[in-house]
């Protein structure tokens, strides 16, 4: 694929074929990926990439502590619920996924059951946690370099033919994804990335976000007329 191709036709994929993704796959994708920029090249991220009983014990615990009540244990910080502007894209992504898949507004079992998808990384074969070193938690920029990494990722993997959503979700209980990843004390867990073959099928994969355009997001200043 072109590069613009890829850009432009990928989309967040939330329904797999139960089908493995190769190892080497995997790491043929990870190694493209890390050849995203990142501040002085300082290179702060690594990557925990789980399949099979280890992952299945990682939804069962996140969908159990969830249901349970207890509060989420993400890492790094959540600011203020999404307002204006930001809470109708929330809201419309929303609509859009809810009407792909025949979910109604006032059907709570329905939404409750999609929302418990997200908490199982959307039953992907293979997930990839994202963390970064904890010698550097507390300054924006490693959160900005792994953003800028997971973007290389996502696009290496649709490139090659699979799927990917970032999901903060899947990571939400962050004592059960640090036991059954054993992830080291001096990494900070930052996201995770399902993985996997598409299920063209599944409605909600057809689903593509609606993006600003440039005249609403850019501003030139000091070009010629």
């Amino acid at each position: 694929m072109e590069f613009d191709d890829v850009i432009r036709s990928r989309r967040s994929i939330r329904g797999f074929l139960d089908k493995p993704v190769p190892r080497a796959l995997i790491e043929a994708i990870l190694e493209l990926a890390m050849r995203a920029p990142s501040s002085m090249n300082t290179q702060p991220w690594h990557f925990h990439v789980v399949a099979g009983a280890v992952l299945d014990r990682i939804r069962a615990g996140n969908v159990e502590r969830t249901l349970a009540g207890i509060p989420h244990s993400r890492e790094f910080r959540l600011g203020p619920e999404y307002a204006g502007d930001h809470r109708q894209r929330q809201v419309d992504i929303a609509k859009q996924l809810f009407g792909a898949m025949g979910i109604a507004r006032d059907d709570k079992q329905a939404r409750q059951d999609w929302v418990l998808r997200g908490f199982r990384q959307f039953d992907a074969p293979a997930s990839i946690i994202v963390t970064y070193d904890r010698a550097l938690h507390g300054s924006d920029i490693p959160p900005f370099d792994c953003g800028a990494v997971v973007n290389c990722l996502v696009n290496a993997a649709w490139s090659r033919g699979l799927g990917c959503v970032i999901n903060s979700q899947g990571i939400m209980q962050s004592p059960v994804v640090r036991a059954e990843a054993r992830i080291p004390e001096d990494e900070v867990i930052q996201t995770c990335v399902a993985i996997g073959w598409p299920d063209e099928a599944f409605p909600a994969n057809a689903v593509v976000s609606r993006r600003k355009g440039v005249e609403e997001a850019v501003r030139f200043l000091g070009f010629e007329e």
